[in-house]
């Protein structure tokens, strides 16, 4: 079977909605299937490439975040290639970290801060070194939530 690419808007729409229409507490399970399914059917180099403007991450890092090289990751981008389910879970798990970062931290360039700042409640790591797997991204969350509720160490 030949797998679907979802539309470009679907992937834009869905990406770019607040966080709080995620919350992993969330009671909308169509969004949250919305989301299962855009990561089953991948996410195309030319949304990832809308996200990534966002960011201060090099393409050096995002091939990190991503397990792929910066070659792949430019052969990608040259062929508008669409992202396997493992990648595409990735991006939208960093997504939804930024996005929960701004809520936070109030704005994208103070949360940049935090991302490259050598944090003691991390175990003296930088955030941005937690990000190339689902838990240190968890870890990452728990933490800007004992942030948001004044709880720093």
């Amino acid at each position: 079977m030949k797998k679907q690419n979802p539309s470009k808007s679907e992937e834009n729409q869905l990406l770019n909605e607040p966080m709080s229409l995620y919350g992993f507490n969330s009671t909308d399970d169509n969004r949250i299937y919305s989301m299962i399914d855009i990561i089953n059917r991948g996410i195309r180099f030319s949304t990832f490439e809308t996200l990534i403007k966002k960011y201060h991450f090099t393409n050096q890092n995002w091939a990190e975040f991503l397990h792929i090289s910066t070659k792949t990751l430019s052969r990608y981008q040259k062929e508008d290639k669409t992202f396997d389910a493992l990648q595409s879970e990735r991006i939208l798990q960093i997504e939804l970290l930024h996005q929960r970062g701004e809520e936070v931290f109030g704005n994208k360039e103070h949360f940049s801060v935090w991302l490259e700042t050598e944090n003691l409640a991390l175990g003296k790591r930088l955030p941005r070194e937690l990000l190339r797997n689902s838990f240190g991204i968890q870890l990452l969350m728990d933490e800007l939530t004992r942030i948001e509720h004044g709880v720093l160490a």
